[in-house]
């Protein structure tokens, strides 16, 4: 089976974005962009909410850069099916479609399915699965700076959820990668 992935770039003091919902604080240098590039090729599914979907349409055109690396990951990113969940879009562009299902049961739908793992993103509908327990594996970067405020990348649940480090990896700008997957307590 397939593993959802819970991936973002996050600030030391755990925000995704800061109090002002800026995200220029995670702007990788070229070899944390590499990273991203290698990373994003596990994966042939994402699964956004709304805001981070129009965000990341910046990458149906990005293969029109300059810059090779941004070429490259763009490439990849259009690429990858996209499920997004929307209460106000009526349509998606590129390899996307809108979710008809519940988070659960395209979720489990999308598992059953062959394939590479399954990235899912958006703060607020990966809220949601983590909460559900939907989450088979964490993936952080945490980048060496304070925001003192914003959106967090974790909501508060009511149980703690064990895991387990499976990876780690540090840059030379100070960021830091980290894998974990999530530990099924068997009662």
């Amino acid at each position: 089976m397939r593993d959802i992935v819970y991936s973002f770039q996050v600030s030391l003091d755990g925000y995704i974005e800061d109090a002002s919902g800026r995200i220029d604080f995670a702007s990788p240098d070229a070899e944390l962009h590499q990273y991203f590039n290698d990373f994003e090729k596990s994966f042939d599914t994402h699964v956004y909410g709304r805001r981070l979907y129009e965000m990341m349409q910046y990458w149906e055109t990005a293969d029109q850069e300059d810059e090779p690396i941004i070429v490259e990951y763009a490439k990849t990113w259009q690429a990858l099916e996209k499920v997004v969940f929307s209460r106000t879009l009526d349509a998606v562009e590129g390899k996307a479609r809108l979710a008809t299902k519940s988070l659960v049961e395209e979720l489990e739908a999308l598992k059953a399915m062959p394939g590479k793992q399954i990235a899912i993103g958006g703060a607020t509908l990966a809220a949601e699965a983590v909460k559900l327990g939907l989450i088979d594996r964490y993936h952080v970067v945490i980048y060496p700076v304070l925001l003192g405020g914003g959106k967090r990348m974790f909501p508060v649940f009511e149980h703690p959820q064990a895991l387990r480090l499976v990876q780690k990896r540090i840059f030379d700008s100070g960021c830091i990668a980290l894998e974990y997957e999530r530990i099924i307590e068997k009662h």
